[in-house]
């Protein structure tokens, strides 16, 4: 690994050292001198510094493979250094782009969580106005039901209190005919009695005979009687028993007009629980549209995410290639290079 803080003075002590040894002080040589340490950039800055301070006498007259090599060596480094730079910007507006997509698709993801947990608790409200509305419908029924039965009722007990009226009413026919038939009795009585006394002194025996007689049929007309308004007072008893139960019958009456009236304030509750409902199913609704709105923009962030990869991945082919090119030239300018044993065995 290249170490930090390559000092001008460490660049000079290898440049010379390689002259001694009558090798061209290349970048690539003095790097190796120095250990493969240290960048490319800043070794050649140092060495073009040291050549200018140097006016260009320490170095001695270089072949034209040399310079060819040196222009070579610089422009390799400075196409690294631009590679570097590149590939840091690319890197950095790629890390960039990423953070800003990862924190979007958080958001979105806390977004979608909101969602689902608001839609949740939709659906859990409505699922129990549901219920409650299902209840308040087997209320209704079942008041309805009872409803029903009570009116039964009614119209049975108003059935039987007409009946008792008619068997009041037969009574008291029956009352007044037994009164009538009584009166009339009577009148023939006196009548037959004023005929006895005219006759008195004639038909004394038979008088007493009949008016015996005449006693015994009034004791049993009188007991008649008495069994008639006994008859009517039981009937006069009944009459009030019966008033008695149409009073509490319409009483029971208006109790069942009370629970109507509060069925049908249930019915309207129920019809305004139903308008909230269909409300509620409209926010439902929205509701969906949002999350399937954040998941479209989720897709479109994981593309572009997608797409930024791609671009890093051109990026980074591209520096290999710059880096095999490089590599190439280094290789072919060794290749082309002059050993220092052949360049003094010319020189002889």
């Amino acid at each position: 690994m290249a170490r930090t803080g390559l000092y001008k003075s460490e660049v000079k002590k290898a440049r010379d050292t390689l002259l001694a040894m009558g090798r061209r002080p290349s970048v690539d040589a003095v790097r190796i001198e120095l250990g493969n340490t240290g960048s490319k950039t800043t070794i050649h800055k140092y060495l073009k510094e040291l050549e200018e301070e140097d006016g260009g006498a320490a170095v001695p007259s270089r072949t034209l493979s040399e310079a060819l090599q040196d222009l070579v060596e610089r422009l390799a480094a400075q196409l690294q250094a631009e590679a570097d730079a590149q590939v840091l910007s690319a890197r950095s507006a790629a890390d960039s782009t990423t953070s800003r997509l990862q924190t979007e698709m958080e958001a979105l993801r806390m977004t979608a969580a909101d969602l689902s947990a608001r839609l949740a608790k939709t659906d859990g409200a409505r699922l129990h106005e549901a219920q409650a509305h299902e209840q308040t419908r087997t209320q209704l029924q079942e008041q309805t039901a009872a409803s029903h039965a009570l009116e039964l009722q009614v119209r049975a007990l108003n059935e039987r209190l007409a009946e008792n009226e008619q068997h009041r009413n037969s009574l008291e026919e029956k009352h007044q005919h037994a009164r009538e038939a009584l009166e009339h009795y009577r009148t023939a009585t006196k009548e037959q009695r004023e005929q006895d006394l005219r006759r008195h002194e004639q038909q004394i025996q038979t008088l007493q005979a009949e008016l015996r007689q005449l006693r015994q049929e009034a004791i049993v007309k009188q007991e008649e009687v008495t069994r008639v308004n006994q008859e009517g007072v039981r009937l006069v008893a009944e009459l009030s028993h019966s008033q008695q139960a149409l009073y509490e019958q319409r009483s029971v009456a208006a109790r069942l007009q009370q629970k109507l009236d509060t069925l049908q304030e249930l019915a309207n509750r129920n019809q305004m629980l139903e308008s909230q409902l269909v409300d509620r199913s409209a926010v439902n609704e929205q509701l969906q549209a949002s999350l399937a709105r954040a998941e479209q923009e989720n897709a479109t962030a994981a593309q572009m995410l997608q797409k930024v990869e791609i671009e890093r991945a051109a990026l980074q082919a591209k520096l290999e290639a710059h880096e095999s090119i490089s590599a190439e030239l280094r290789a072919h300018l060794r290749d082309t290079e002059p050993s220092p044993r052949k360049n003094r065995q010319s020189e002889s």
